[in-house]
């Protein structure tokens, strides 16, 4: 069984009905590891090892993506959504289905037998498919560039702020989006979201407060900007910035700001803003839900400046005033 922990350990805990065989693991043990659940079945000859130890806990997206590429076998492609999870872009809504690129007639049978993986047939060359930790994935420039092409405005510019945000993709490979999508639907509009990507963003919901705005015509005039005390001390660094009004926009997002530790430091923070003459604003996910909602609220606040704006327009002219 040491063999089979080794192989598991390399595939988030999976091993195929294949790998069994080439072990000389018979039918009869693989059965039985399955009737007493220490093992389950995540999909067609793929296994997750010591199943019993954890629990119901659910596998992890990048593992039930791993497990519908070794089910197509090894010209099967995680593509789309799917090859999102391993590339571990953000900015989609959780995935229900897994995507998988299988040439030919091999994609009908699998439509039949596993309803969870949705398989394409994707035109596919040398330089589209990669290896991230053992999975055949679609490259990243492919995978966006086909993301594109299915996804709405908001998910789409969070999906390329959040590649070029990880470094996975540089911003002069953005010019070259548009020729992976040539005569396909959706092209000329993809183009217009292209432009709109900005890596600085570091998470889904600043890009979307971010457009939200802009969309209402009072766009942020920074992101990740720093702002500096008068004793020359960064007070914070805050998601979005209304230099002349000194109004502060930040996104809350609850995987972190609602830990305990997270609420006390950004009390602390908005405190030594509000202290240095800055307003702060909040926004959460729901909030962006309604086109209007953020821009309403900023649109309120910067109708309420309580003091001259500061001279100038640049981060330089703020610092100076603290100095």
């Amino acid at each position: 069984m040491l063999a089979v922990q080794r192989i598991a350990e390399r595939q988030d805990g999976l091993i195929t009905a294949g790998q069994c065989r080439d072990l000389e693991l018979s039918t009869a043990s693989v059965k039985n590891f399955l009737r007493r659940g220490v093992w389950r079945a995540l999909s067609r000859g793929v296994y997750l090892v010591d199943a019993d130890l954890r629990g119901s806990s659910p596998e992890s997206p990048k593992a039930l993506v791993r497990a519908a590429v070794l089910t197509g076998g090894p010209n099967a492609v995680a593509v789309l959504e799917s090859a999102a999870v391993v590339h571990g872009l953000h900015g989609l809504r959780p995935q229900t289905r897994l995507h998988v690129s299988l040439p030919g007639k091999l994609a009908v049978p699998r439509r039949l037998t596993d309803l969870t993986v949705v398989p394409h047939q994707l035109t596919l060359g040398p330089e589209d498919v990669t290896v991230v930790d053992g999975i055949r994935v679609t490259t990243v420039r492919r995978t966006v560039a086909d993301l594109l092409l299915r996804l709405d405005r908001l998910a789409a510019v969070s999906v390329l702020d959040s590649a070029l945000h990880l470094g996975l993709l540089a911003e002069d490979e953005l010019a070259e989006l548009p020729a992976l999508m040539f005569g396909r639907r959706g092209v000329a509009v993809a183009r217009n979201w292209i432009e709109q990507a900005d890596g600085r963003a570091e998470s889904p919901l600043e890009t979307r407060a971010r457009l939200r705005c802009a969309d209402a015509g009072i766009p942020p005039d920074d992101l990740q900007a720093s702002i500096v005390g008068g004793d020359g001390r960064v007070l914070a660094r805050v998601d979005l910035l209304w230099r002349a009004a000194r109004l502060v926009g930040e996104a809350d997002g609850g995987e972190v700001h609602d830990r305990p530790e997270a609420v006390y430091r950004d009390r602390q923070r908005q405190n030594d803003l509000v202290n240095a003459g800055y307003r702060v604003v909040r926004f959460t996910w729901s909030d962006t839900l309604d086109a209007e909602a953020i821009p309403r609220i900023v649109r309120r606040a910067l109708a309420r400046i309580p003091q001259p704006a500061v001279p100038g327009d640049s981060a330089e002219s703020i610092r100076k005033l603290w100095t």
